[in-house]
C-alpha cells in the first residue's frame, strides 16, 4: 500500500491584493487623480479667511484644511487628504503610495491598512491645525504616506528599497534621508513638515503594534 504524497503547501499574499478596484490602494489612487483633474476646473476667487481676504480656488478652499476657518469646515481634516497642489506633488505622493502602500496593504490586508492611512492622515492635519498658520493651507495626502512609511520602517527596517530607483538602501536609510528632511522645521520651505511629523509617528505606533501582536507572512 503507497503512502500518498505530502500535500504541497502554496504561498499567499496576506490581505490580497485582488483586483484594482478591491485593492484600497489603486482605489485611492484613482480618487486621488480624479480629484486633481477637478482641480482645473475649479474657479479661483476672493474668499474670507479670518479677517482677510484671500485669492484661492473654490475647491481648495472648501475642502482644503485651513486652520483658521477650520471650525466651519470641520470635514477639511479628511478631505484635505485627497487634494494636491501640482502635478510634481500628486506624482511624487502616488508613486509613493504605490510602492509602499501594496507592500504594506499584503503585509495587513485592507482593514488595517485603511485605518492606519486614515488616522495617520487625520493625526498628521490634526498636527497642522496646532502648529500651522492659521491663514495657510494644508493639502495632500502627505501624512497618511509618512505613516504608512512609518509603520513599514518599525515592520521590515532592512527591506531594500531603491532611491530614485538606482540607488539601493535599507527602508531606515531612505526614510532618514530622503523622508526625515522632509519633516525637519524650516528647512524646505512652503512644506507642511506637521503632517508629515504627525503621520510618521502614528505610523510608528502602528508598526509596533503590528510587529509584536500579529504574524505575518508576505510571498512576492
Amino acid at each position: 500500500m503507497k503512502d500518498s504524497p505530502p500535500r504541497q503547501r502554496r504561498p499567499v499574499f496576506v490581505g490580497g491584493t485582488g483586483g484594482i478596484l478591491q485593492n484600497p490602494v489603486f482605489v485611492i489612487i484613482i480618487i486621488n487623480l480624479v480629484i486633481y483633474v477637478a482641480s482645473f476646473f475649479s474657479q479661483t476667487g476672493m474668499y474670507p479667511i479670518g479677517q482677510y481676504l484671500v485669492s484661492i480656488d473654490k475647491l481648495s478652499y472648501y475642502f482644503g484644511l485651513i486652520p483658521g476657518i477650520f471650525t466651519s469646515h470641520p470635514w477639511t481634516i479628511v478631505t484635505a487628504m485627497f487634494l494636491h497642489g501640482g502635478i510634481w506633488h500628486i506624482l511624487g505622493n502616488m508613486i509613493t503610495l504605490f510602492f509602499f502602500g501594496n507592500f504594506l496593504y499584503r503585509l495587513v490586508g485592507a482593514r488595517w491598512f485603511l485605518l492606519l492611512y486614515f488616522v495617520a492622515g487625520i493625526a498628521g492635519n490634526g498636527l497642522y491645525l496646532l502648529l500651522g498658520d492659521p491663514i495657510s493651507i494644508a493639502i495632500g495626502a502627505s501624512g497618511a504616506i509618512y505613516g504608512i512609511a512609518g509603520a513599514l520602517v518599525v515592520m521590515m527596517p532592512t527591506l531594500r528599497v531603491a532611491l530614485l530607483g538606482i540607488l539601493p538602501m535599507p527602508l531606515w536609510v531612505f526614510v532618514i534621508i530622503f523622508m526625515g528632511i522632509w519633516s525637519i522645521p524650516g528647512v524646505i520651505p512652503n512644506i507642511g513638515w506637521q503632517a508629515h511629523l504627525g503621520g510618521f509617528v502614528i505610523g510608528i505606533i502602528a508598526g509596533f503594534f503590528f510587529r509584536f501582536s500579529r504574524r505575518f507572512v508576505l510571498y512576492v
